[in-house]
């Protein structure tokens, strides 16, 4: 029997330095991808945020272009010449009316 005790704790011993040994490789790797690893999560969160602002964006491209397509027609420029020059058109009268802000003012606090 003490044979068989030393003929397995001699089988053993090689297995627990194997074992410890591809331990310490498989310690070795995480170590060694741990870097790259967190860049990638860094940079894949980046693009999403980023992505995201470009959606925005693009949509705030379209709206926009929508905007200037229906302000350089010929009744908005007409729209804004009467509205910022006061431009009257033959035969219109002009109203002038004053006082409007404080109107706004004394209807706002009611």
């Amino acid at each position: 029997m003490a044979r068989r005790r030393q003929q397995r704790s001699g089988w053993s011993r090689p297995r627990t330095i194997k074992r410890l040994v591809g331990l310490a490789a498989l310690a070795l790797v995480a170590f060694l991808y741990q870097q790259p690893l967190r860049t990638y999560l860094a940079t894949r969160d980046a693009v999403a945020a980023r992505s995201t602002e470009v959606r925005s964006l693009a949509a705030q491209k379209r709206l926009l272009e929508r905007r200037l397509v229906l302000e350089t027609s010929d009744a908005a420029l007409v729209r804004e010449a009467r509205r910022r020059l006061g431009y009257v058109r033959p035969g219109e009268r002009l109203f002038i009316v004053k006082g409007i802000d404080r109107w706004r003012r004394a209807q706002h606090k009611r």
